[in-house]
């Protein structure tokens, strides 16, 4: 971003209602058309992003969906849930009947959070059983399953080649693996304290976005294993809440809250830069879309809402 460019605030544009537990994820789909959203009331729902509609509710678990991703190609959508379970959805399919592709089973208690690879031909998956699993997306077989962390998977995230995971975990730690081999490559964090809630490469492939829970957010180079920037402001003591990189004008560093807000720093300064104020409950999750100046989060279950934000053009 260029030095002096004034920041443009972003003002409430929608607030979508259907689900009827608390929502717990929110992602824009990588071409931008569509926006999943998981719940705890078992359901996904699929979004039009420009109409903001409700294309799809996508039904067959039977618990609580913790976490979502999309296909590369935006055409799949992988849960993971309460029951055990990853299921693979067809996002486009013509009926909500005939969206269900495959469940991948073999987790041993809750699956906690979901990636697929940049190629979308492998999906990785945490779980409280405190193993990550790596799946064959074709199959739904499990290639690998690690016994990753001493307590339970918070986050798993590839890189922007698809070599390398990072997964977090509440026992402290931060793990990078080689997704071919499931081979430690490095711990990048071991404090044992804070519990490490979240983390996932920067757009880039350099860098790795922690956030621990004792309100603070870090920016690690994790060949050299220093951390760079440090972003607070924000509450996050409880809940695996999730942050994000917006580059679409500027820069910067989105994060959801305890405080019911979502928080917004320049990624270079460091610096606040906004405070999106409107939930009712926890922001657990924020996505920004990849080409509009446009931000979606979830609230939990005292707002069971998803709102959308754009910014003034």
């Amino acid at each position: 971003m260029a030095s002096g460019t004034p920041y443009k605030p972003y003002r409430h544009l929608k607030t979508l209602t259907a689900h009827t537990r608390a929502v717990s994820c929110v992602k824009f789909s990588n071409d931008g058309t569509l926006l999943a959203s998981a719940s705890l009331d078992k359901t996904v729902i699929v979004w039009s992003s420009q109409t903001l509609s409700l294309v799809h509710r996508l039904v067959g678990h039977s618990d609580g969906i913790s976490d979502l991703a999309w296909s590369s190609d935006s055409h799949y959508i992988c849960s993971a849930s309460d029951d055990r379970t990853l299921r693979i959805w067809d996002a486009r399919a013509a009926a909500t009947e005939s969206a269900h592709v495959k469940t991948l089973r073999g987790h041993s208690d809750f699956v906690f959070c979901v990636n697929f690879s940049p190629q979308s031909n492998l999906i990785v998956s945490g779980s409280f059983d405190e193993t990550i699993r790596i799946w064959e997306v074709k199959t739904g077989r499990c290639l690998h399953a690690i016994r990753a962390h001493s307590m339970p998977v918070t986050s798993v995230h590839f890189n922007r080649d698809g070599s390398l995971i990072v997964s977090a975990s509440h026992d402290g730690t931060c793990k990078i693996w080689d997704s071919s081999t499931a081979t430690l490559l490095k711990t990048l964090i071991d404090d044992k304290v804070p519990a490490v809630s979240f983390a996932k490469f920067s757009p880039n492939g350099k860098f790795i976005l922690v956030a621990t829970l004792n309100d603070t957010l870090k920016l690690w180079n994790y060949s050299t294993g220093k951390f760079l920037k440090i972003y607070t402001g924000h509450v996050n003591r409880v809940y695996c809440i999730t942050s994000t990189f917006s580059v679409t004008n500027g820069k910067y560093i989105v994060s959801g809250s305890e405080d019911r807000c979502v928080y917004l720093w320049d990624l270079q300064q460091k610096t606040l830069v906004q405070k999106l104020e409107g939930h009712s409950d926890t922001v657990i999750s924020v996505t920004c879309h990849p080409t509009e100046n446009k931000i979606a989060s979830a609230g939990l279950d005292g707002d069971r809402t998803v709102r959308i934000w754009a910014q003034d053009s």
